[in-house]
């Protein structure tokens, strides 16, 4: 079964940011990527794991004052 792949200007409406900002996290490696020549792809399911992983990985810090 075949992944369906977005340019990173679908990705950066999907994400609703600029492409530059989608291709720059890419290249950092911060979000999930791959480049086809010089054109960057993102797979969909990739993506959606990566953006519900998010808020996740973050512990909930306590403030004590």
């Amino acid at each position: 079964m075949k992944n369906k792949t977005y340019t990173a200007e679908e990705i950066a409406q999907y994400l609703r940011v600029h492409p530059y900002t989608v291709k720059r996290l890419a290249r950092e490696g911060k979000i999930p990527g791959f480049k086809v020549g010089d054109q960057w792809r993102f797979d969909v399911q990739e993506m959606d794991d990566w953006k519900k992983n998010q808020g996740k990985s973050k512990k909930n810090r306590k403030f004590e004052i």
